[in-house]
């Protein structure tokens, strides 16, 4: 197998770090998309250090971001780690907006008045 300049030769499990790639990284970077449809979803590598090395040539940019992560030790499957993503598009940037519109309204810069509920 090669992507970019990493050639995997098959060599002994004991010697490896099996990745699966999960479907958030799919769906979320369309570099890892083209690589499950074109060598499938699961990866060997000589370290989790290559490992790592191969996700990041999949970030081209913060909203495309994947990592390795080692799987949980109570895991049965065989491999050692995964390869994730997080959906964080619309929470992340609601976040920001409502934190700009507070800070603005802090600084004097957001002439909106917050009001509560009338007393009588």
């Amino acid at each position: 197998m090669k992507f970019g300049a990493y050639f995997i030769q098959p060599v002994e499990r004991a010697d490896v770090f099996v990745v699966d790639i999960k479907p958030s990284a799919r769906k979320r970077n369309p570099n890892v998309g083209e690589v499950v449809n074109r060598e499938g979803s699961t990866h060997t590598f000589e370290s989790r250090q290559a490992a790592e090395t191969w996700a990041e040539e999949f970030v081209s940019s913060t909203r495309d971001r994947v990592w390795i992560q080692a799987a949980h030790p109570a895991d049965r499957s065989d491999v050692d780690g995964y390869l994730l993503s997080r959906n964080t598009r619309g929470a992340v940037e609601q976040l920001e907006r409502a934190y700009d519109k507070r800070r603005r309204r802090l600084r004097g810069g957001d002439q909106s008045a917050q009001s509560g509920l009338p007393i009588e």
